[in-house]
């Protein structure tokens, strides 16, 4: 809700629905207020989504990519608004949100240019003699309705991430991104229908945590990404309404440096790995674990790297900061805890370990002999720290890494391509970057798949990123024309006993049991 309905609506004398306050975490300022729809605003905009999406469907793979493109054109026309209200709602630097339009393009031409191949029937090879006259073929029909609930750390990469491969595959979507992040998918949702004239297949819906939960309600699927807490209880309420859902949840990602490292390349990646977007992303480096021939080597160069970090709040585009300001107060807490009880029980910061003075900042963060009695090392920090763990070898990194509840993703860091994998595949996450940090999940042919902890199902994996919006239909079609099925009514001895035979003939694997010969004692 504008400021402008806000005013006329108080002028009118009604009353509409709560309003939640948008502020910059950067320094307080009130950037705008939107409704809480709650479920009679879930409800409704359910109703008009699930009309439109029959004829969604019907235009095809071609026909829906049409529409994409023209969004991506938007996207990138309307790049700047796009980044400077994302900011303004995050307090990110201006590079850190940049990424989330190329994430956007990247995913609009991967999807649109891949739907048709991914959709398309799929032809099976038959099996056994029941299949023998068969043709067998697999069709893929979209849920009508997905529901998404997004979190405030990629107001746009998170919606694109979901919502990009859901619409591809001809389903009605329904957003519901983060009460403290919501202006920039409203935007791009505006966008999607008054400026690209796009079917009204996607809705946009502003609330707290009810509304999110009366999406859960509606809809025929639901994509979350957000807490393990939180997660357990949409599984759980999914789990009680039959339909499926996909859960992209907390994570603690290790780092491993082994004694082979290329050390300039691990540093760098370690600093940026830790503190792009002020930590606040479920695959950022959250704990490190450095073979000791190499540590204090390590520590040295990393620590020296994020001294030279710029923090603050960009002018639009003028890139003269590295990071910005945690997303609330509440987070910003939890940050703060976890150095204190770190640096209580013995760790040491190089340098930072201090919220700013104004907003929500808190300055990147380098701590050292850490262990796991630290919160640190066990809980999900999400913020803009970096604990570095000395080992004595590959064989306790692997041990401390796998000691966690969660398994997003990790990193592996050798010259030794054998010994990177040998460490990779023995490490508990659902994706392993050997030296690099992160950039599994901008692999869309692969998999993003949470263990333990960490999620249900995946995200992207080629085709299986968005056949996972789809049903299976099972279609089997005969090859030649019988009058009747050999098993059928009604039965006959000789044909009973001639299919018996055949079931031994084929099926049986000795020459004893195919004839029908009892068995050799």
């Amino acid at each position: 809700m504008t400021a402008q309905v806000q005013e006329q609506a108080q002028e009118q004398g009604t009353t509409g629905p709560a309003l939640i306050e948008v502020r910059c975490p950067a320094d307080g300022r009130l950037i705008a207020s939107v409704p809480d729809e709650g479920p009679e605003g879930v409800a409704a905009a359910a109703k008009r989504l699930r009309e439109a999406q029959p004829a969604w469907e019907d235009l095809g793979p071609d026909g829906r990519a049409k529409h994409m493109f023209r969004f991506l054109d938007w996207i990138l026309d309307n790049e700047k608004h796009l980044v400077g209200l994302m900011q303004e709602e995050t307090g990110k630097s201006w590079g850190d949100a940049g990424l989330e339009v190329a994430m956007a393009v990247d995913l609009i031409n991967y999807y649109g240019k891949h739907a048709k191949e991914f959709l398309a029937d799929r032809k099976v090879k038959s099996w056994g003699a029941a299949g023998m006259t068969k043709n067998l073929r697999v069709f893929a029909r979209p849920y009508q309705l997905v529901g998404m609930l997004t979190p405030w750390n990629g107001p746009l990469g998170g919606p694109m991430l979901d919502g990009v491969p859901a619409l591809m595959a001809g389903c009605a979507v329904l957003f519901k991104p983060s009460e403290f992040t919501p202006l920039t998918w409203a935007e791009a949702t505006r966008g999607w229908l008054e400026e690209v004239h796009a079917p009204p297949i996607l809705a946009n819906i502003t609330g707290g945590p009810g509304t999110g939960a009366a999406v859960v309600e509606e809809v025929d699927m639901v994509a979350f990404t957000g807490s393990t807490r939180t997660g357990r209880k949409i599984a759980a309420r999914a789990g009680d309404r039959l339909i499926p859902c996909s859960l992209e949840l907390g994570g603690k990602d290790a780092m491993v440096v082994l004694s082979d490292a290329d050390l300039e390349r691990a540093t760098s990646a370690a600093a940026w790995g830790a503190m792009w977007n002020s930590g606040q992303i479920c695959i950022s480096v959250e704990r490190c674990y450095v073979e000791e021939p190499v540590y204090d080597a390590f520590v040295e160069k990393v620590t020296r790297k994020v001294k030279t970090l710029r923090q603050g709040m960009d002018p639009d585009g003028s890139y003269q900061t590295d990071i910005g300001s945690m997303e609330n107060a509440n987070q910003l807490a939890i940050v703060e805890s976890h150095v204190e009880d770190a640096v209580r029980k013995g760790a040491k910061a190089l340098t930072g370990g201090k919220r700013g003075a104004t907003g929500f900042f808190f300055e990147p963060t380098v701590l050292v002999d850490v262990d796991h009695s630290m919160q640190c090392m066990r809980d999900e920090t999400f913020g803009p720290t970096l604990p570095i763990m000395k080992v004595a070898d590959e064989k306790e990194a692997i041990r401390l890494a796998n000691d966690s509840p969660y398994g997003l993703s990790s990193s592996v860091w050798s010259k030794d391509r054998k010994r990177a994998d040998r460490v990779a595949r023995q490490i508990e996450a659902g994706a392993i970057n050997i030296n690099n940090v992160m950039i599994s999940t901008f692999q869309l042919p692969l998999p993003m798949s949470g263990w333990k902890t960490s999620g249900v199902g995946t995200r992207s994996g080629g085709a299986a990123g968005i056949l996972k919006y789809c049903r299976q239909k099972s279609v089997v079609s005969e090859k030649v024309r019988l009058k009747s099925e050999p098993h059928w009514y009604p039965y006959k001895k000789k044909n009973s006993e001639l299919q018996a035979r055949m079931v031994r003939l084929l099926g049986a694997h000795d020459w004893r049991r195919r004839l029908g010969r009892p068995p050799k004692r």
